[in-house]
Order: structure tokens, then sequence, then C-alpha cells
């Protein structure tokens, strides 16, 4: 069967990288995968993180539309609770106008970060997280035309319809996504537990609506490849290192790879790490093909999402291309 494959992208700040660094690779990345084929590029809002420069999401998705020409872009995701619908409303109402037909809204339910840096931006709400149903429904009555005689509009934002994701690691967001009739994400590169069982009440559970008449749903794996296994499984240890550092909630860039995995990460940390990215995709293109039909006959998904957790830019985008290359299992855009 073959699907459509995505990207997901926290625009890294690698170890000896700046911002404006992380910010011209992030375009690269969307340009390649423009190039590519590619169904859509999101960017994911985190706060706080000295490896993440897409805190600022409807910010840099400005400059990822300027730099590409017709693929799709969105959030993977904008954790609404963090802000006010309305704010999030006109943001992407501005990006809708900016870039017709490309925008989508991705939305999480956690803070993003940790709890003093959710309350520094949103301080002034308390209960937010119990309200998040509501305030989907607050943006999706901001982008329809029928808002139009409310007290409060969004403009931008009133009647562009925006597409609406929900994102999830747990059953929550499931439950709720097939509820609204809204197309699922799940975050199984970082927390594969439920991916089964959210995938099945997601789709049990579904609800047409007027966005989507049947069940949608992606999961997200990350991904290394190179030509040769060797190469792919060097550039995977900075994603390694990466969850080492944040058990033991070490803020620091995102990490360089290593020759010896285990000189820098300590063996106690293994089972939590190998279980964490179970469903990563390392190695060659062949590896990887095999894996991802293995994963796609277990999940039955609609759409791959991947993350490239890679420290070198040159291989970052060459996983990108050779990702691609799987056109066995790739539905690729003409646009």
């Amino acid at each position: 069967m073959s699907i459509p494959f995505s990207i997901l992208d926290l625009a890294p700040i690698g170890d000896g990288q700046t911002v404006s660094d992380a910010i011209e690779n992030c375009k690269a990345v969307a340009q390649s995968a423009e190039r590519h084929g590619y169904q859509r590029v999101w960017l994911a809002e985190h706060h706080g993180m000295r490896g993440v420069a897409s805190a600022a999401t409807a910010v840099l998705l400005a400059a990822i539309g300027q730099a590409t020409t017709k693929i799709r872009i969105g959030s993977g995701g904008v954790m609404l609770p963090n802000h006010a619908p309305l704010v999030i409303a006109e943001q992407f109402g501005t990006l809708a106008a900016m870039f017709p037909g490309r925008v989508e809204l991705g939305l999480g339910r956690a803070p993003g970060t940790d709890m003093a840096t959710a309350r520094a931006l949103r301080r002034t709400l308390s209960g937010h997280v119990d309200t998040y149903p509501d305030d989907v429904q607050e943006l999706q009555g901001y982008f329809s035309d029928a808002n139009k005689a409310e007290p409060v509009i969004a403009i931008p934002g009133q009647g562009t319809n925006v597409p609406l994701w929900l994102l999830g690691s747990s059953l929550y967001s499931a439950q709720l996504a097939a509820h609204m009739g809204l197309p699922f994400s799940f975050a199984s590169h970082f927390a594969p537990d439920m991916l089964l069982d959210a995938i099945n009440i997601y789709r049990s559970n579904f609800r047409p609506s007027r966005q989507l008449d049947k069940p949608y749903v992606s999961a997200g794996v990350m991904a290394s490849v190179a030509e040769d296994q060797q190469t792919a499984e060097y550039h995977f240890t900075s994603a390694q290192i990466k969850f080492s550092h944040l058990r033991r909630n070490a803020n620091v860039p995102f990490p360089k790879p290593v020759d010896d995995l285990q000189s820098v990460v300590p063996a106690s940390d293994m089972p939590m790490i190998n279980q964490t990215l179970r469903y990563a995709m390392v190695g060659t293109p062949e590896n990887v093909e095999q894996r991802l039909q293995q994963f796609i006959e277990l999940t039955g998904v609609d759409e791959m999402i991947f993350s490239f957790p890679i420290h070198d830019q040159a291989a970052r985008i060459n996983a990108i291309e050779l990702t691609a290359g799987i056109e066995s299992i790739m539905q690729k855009q003409t646009y």
C-alpha cells in the first residue's frame, strides 16, 4: 500500500550551532521535503529548551511558507493550553491568508515545557487543560463563516476554515478526535506505548464531521537513514543521547553523534531509550523499507510522519532524500 510521507521538525539547535543556523536548516529541510514529494511539514511548539528553535511556531511557519511554494505547512503541534484560542486563530488565520490552501493546525493538550514556563506562558489562567475540548471548539468557531455575528471575531482567521488535527500520546486525544470528527496523529516517535490502543479507539468511535467523513490517522517515527547501516546508527546516537539527557533534566543543545555510545550514555539508561525509540527507522533504505512495511501492516496508518533527529545538516537532508526514495511505500505529492 502506498501512503503519504510527511516531516515533523523541531528546528533542532545542535551543539555548536546557533538559533539562526537552526532556522536556516529548518527552511532547507522544508525545501527538500517539497522537492521530494512529502505531503506536509509540521513544526512543534516547545518552550525553554536549548535544543529547540520552534517555540514561536507560527512565526517560524511564516518563514517556512516563504521558503517553499506548495507543500502543506502546519503545527505538530501548537500546545493549546498555553494560549487563548483567539490568538491562535489570528496567527493561523494570518498564515492562511499568506499561504492559501497550505496551512493546517495540529493541536496538543500538553504544555510542551516545564510547569514554571507553562505558568509564564499563560500565568493569569488556571485549570486550562480541563477546557481543552471547549478551546478546540472555540477555535473552530473563529475559523468558520458562522461566527460573523458574535461579539468576538478573529480577523484574520474568520472564514479561513483552517483544517484542525488533534495530536496525542495517550487515549484522551484519540477519543476527542473521534468524537469531533478530526484527523488524529499519534506521537509514537517518543511515546509508543498506547499507539495501537489509541488508533483502535479513534477508528472505532469516529463520527463524521464537516471537515472529515472517515477516520484519518498518522503516526510518528524517528528516522536515521544512510547508505550503510553503520552510518545510520552513528547519526542516531544523537537521539539516544538526547533521551538520556531528558531523563536527567539536562537542558542542553541537540548533541553531536558519537562513535561509542556507551562512553556517554549510562548502561542503565539503555532499556528506557530502546523501549521509547522502538519504532525508530535506522538503517539503509532497504532495511527501513522492510521495517516501514511491518509498521504500516501493524497499525494500518493512513500516513507516516518522520522526525529526522540528525545533527549534521547534510546527513539530515540525505536521510530525507533516501527515505523519499522508498517508492514502494511513499505516495509522492505532485502538487
